[in-house]
């Protein structure tokens, strides 16, 4: 299917784990080497990155979602959107506005042609009277972290959370996928900015457990206020409806999200960190909350971790712990995303292939390990299996800060039975 002649899908997820039928994802480009080590930390990445080997892994990556799924990429829908007039020139004069350009950019900007523009717009425009010296390179600033299409928006039941992003540096990339959202898919979107402009959401701490359920992460990335802003939400449209929401650490920057020490492996696993469960650490003091919506009325109970509050509600769930028992290994393999799998299906998972002793528990816990490589080549058929981890390399890509459920914004998944 060619950029030109793609077409959307329904927007539905009402579950982490359900079989997924379409995926929303965006090729890391050259705006992943216009960062030096000294604007780094600024673009929120701990080291800067080797791009060929990111584009060999992110070739595998991507390739099993491939055969698994309808996947949709950011940079082909952008395009097409372009050739409509007043999405072009939306984009294009919010984007000036957000980077402080001229007008004299905007209108260079809009005589580009939309393949073009949409690089641009993501990629960056450099200063033509740049000196080489100074730090500053581009009048439009390069979206680093648009590979990562889980946090800047987020599908929510039949919604998408156009997310508050909590770093400047992010803010941009809401533009594109509210206009892919609104203008491509055609869906309602949600935004907890529009009610407070200081409510802040993330989609690394969003988890749609089930249609009467999330679970997120407060912390560095998503304020108080904006789970507020769900609740209230929730609470004005659903005589029931729970959140458990866990306390995270504000630092180091691996913990920035939930799903950094906790996904959902199906209906009856999921992934954990273990100092998380047992408020360990840099966990000790954490709190796990369960906020319960009933008839318009909202109340909150506390609870020993994430497993208990899931019990709580009826769940049975068994924990698998990243890093297995040695909790050098927890540690050494949460900070590369140990814990950040992404389910294609009920017990089907996918995540790096490098946090050797977590893939070893999920050998141990029933999953069998298959290679990304013999997928996407073809020596190796999913469907033949009920459990499974699409184990696939990450030397390059964990070194951004995040795993394969950062790098997919799931639209369209199966109700679970």
């Amino acid at each position: 299917m060619t950029a030109k002649n793609i077409v959307p899908c329904p927007v539905n997820v009402a579950s982490e784990t359900g079989r997924l039928r379409a995926v929303l994802l965006y090729r890391p480009g050259p705006e992943i080497e216009r960062m030096t080590p000294l604007n780094a930390a600024h673009a929120l990445y701990s080291d800067i990155l080797n791009k060929p080997i990111v584009d060999t892994e992110y070739h595998y990556f991507s390739g099993v979602l491939e055969r698994w799924t309808q996947v949709y990429y950011v940079e082909d829908i952008l395009a097409r959107l372009l050739d409509q007039p007043d999405v072009r020139r939306h984009l294009v004069e919010e984007s000036c506005d957000m980077d402080n350009c001229d007008d004299g950019l905007a209108a260079e900007l809009m005589d580009l042609p939309s393949d073009e523009l949409a690089r641009t717009l993501i990629q960056g425009y450099e200063k033509p009277d740049w000196d080489c010296v100074s730090d500053e390179r581009y009048l439009l600033k390069p979206l680093y972290n648009l590979f990562f299409t889980r946090d800047a928006s987020s599908t929510v039941y039949n919604r998408v959370l156009i997310n508050s992003m909590s770093f400047e540096v992010r803010e941009r990339e809401t533009l594109i996928y509210e206009a892919i959202f609104r203008h491509f898919f055609r869906v309602d979107t949600l935004n907890a900015m529009e009610w407070n402009r200081d409510a802040r959401t993330e989609g690394g701490d969003v988890q749609i457990a089930s249609p009467d359920l999330l679970c997120i992460g407060q912390g560095i990335r998503t304020n108080t206020k904006g789970i507020k802003y769900l609740a209230q939400t929730f609470a004005n449209e659903r005589e029931k409806f729970s959140i458990l929401v866990q306390e995270l650490p504000q630092s180091p920057e691996s913990f920035i999200h939930l799903d950094m020490v906790f996904t959902f492996l199906g209906q009856h696993q999921c992934m954990a960190f273990e100092p998380m469960l047992k408020k360990t650490g840099l966990f000790a003091g954490k709190d796990t909350t369960l906020i319960t919506i009933e008839g318009g009325k909202i109340s909150y109970k506390q609870y020993p971790n994430i497993i208990r509050g899931l019990e709580s509600l009826g769940w049975d769930i068994e924990p698998v712990i990243g890093g297995g028992s040695d909790p050098w290994n927890q540690l050494r393999e949460q900070w590369h995303s140990g814990a950040n799998f992404f389910a294609l299906g009920d017990g089907k998972i996918m995540g790096y292939r490098r946090n050797t002793h977590t893939i070893d528990a999920l050998d141990k816990a029933g999953f069998a390990v298959l290679k990304a490589e013999d997928i996407v080549e073809g020596r190796v058929d999913m469907n033949a299996y009920d459990r499974f981890v699409a184990a696939f390399p990450g030397s390059e890509l964990p070194r951004a800060g995040g795993g394969a459920r950062c790098m997919t914004m799931p639209i369209l998944r199966d109700s679970m039975v």
